[in-house]
């Protein structure tokens, strides 16, 4: 089987990528650079269209990332680039790597479905992942949403928390919240199940949920102390801090929890998860 995998240079498509070479497919990286396994193609997504010849599933994981920036920038990738590869692939099965921050914002009392509203977005990346997820749905391809993948080689959820750590603390804005994590090993293994499963979206996250203040805790090895949101807030809203923004604040505070009986149903199970005791 020959499986393209899009952004493989990066840190989940890297994963996806050495998970599906692992498991005896044939791989085709495409983006500016090469990814870690199989042959290299490449592909600006900001400009020009994939060459998807021969590929039996597409894995798209290539994306316009963070928190603030142009929206035309995300745009260029995020819907642009998504559309190029769709008309690109045809028929061919696509599984689109889209995220949970296409949710309207929280706070959430409940655990959040794929049918909960996808607006309002604070984020350029939020708004254009929507947009994007829109163009893949109406294409029939398959749809993934995590939220805040994490693992070996993170490039964004752990740098990030270790600049809350002063004197030995981390410092969040309280309290304590549930909320969903997706291991990238997760996600990679169902990227590699998800081009079967039929059109639609899916949440994918760890078995269950976490304690902010505990998954926190274990991942800088230092002990949990909170702020008052409002002043988080007002802090993150005046750029006071580089490391927090508005849709940070969110992020640890909107206790977001995912359902992920869909993709169950599909006989997806999550394998992988933190250890917080």
């Amino acid at each position: 089987m020959r499986v393209a995998v899009t952004g493989a240079s990066g840190f989940c498509g890297g994963v996806v990528a050495r998970l599906a070479a692992g498991a005896g497919a044939d791989v085709v990286c495409l983006g500016r650079k090469p990814g870690p396994v199989g042959k290299h193609v490449y592909w600006d997504a900001t400009a020009t269209t994939p060459d998807l010849a021969g590929a039996d599933a597409v894995l798209h994981l290539a994306a316009a990332v963070g928190d603030s920036g142009a929206e035309r920038e995300f745009a260029a990738v995020n819907v642009d680039g998504t559309r190029r590869l769709l008309e690109a692939a045809g028929t061919t099965p696509v599984v689109w790597v889209s995220s949970a921050s296409i949710y309207r914002p929280g706070p959430y009392p409940a655990p959040v479905r794929e049918d909960h509203p996808a607006d309002r977005q604070r984020t350029a990346y939020g708004r254009t992942k929507a947009a994007g997820e829109r163009l893949a749905l109406a294409a029939g391809a398959v749809v993934l949403r995590p939220r805040a993948v994490y693992g070996d080689g993170d490039p964004h959820l752990l740098p990030r928390l270790r600049r809350v750590v002063r004197g030995g603390r981390a410092w969040l804005p309280g309290p304590d919240v549930p909320l969903s994590l997706t291991s990238v090993d997760n996600l990679a293994s169902a990227c590699l199940a998800a081009w079967r499963w039929p059109t639609g979206a899916y949440n994918i996250a760890d078995a269950a949920a976490y304690s902010r203040d505990a998954a926190v805790a274990a991942v800088l090895g230092v002990p949990v102390r909170h702020v008052p949101v409002r002043l988080a807030r007002a802090v993150a809203s005046a750029g006071l801090v580089r490391a927090l923004t508005p849709y940070a604040v969110d992020q640890v505070t909107d206790g977001l929890v995912l359902d992920i009986g869909r993709a169950r149903v599909q006989g997806w199970t999550p394998r992988a998860g933190l250890t917080t005791t």
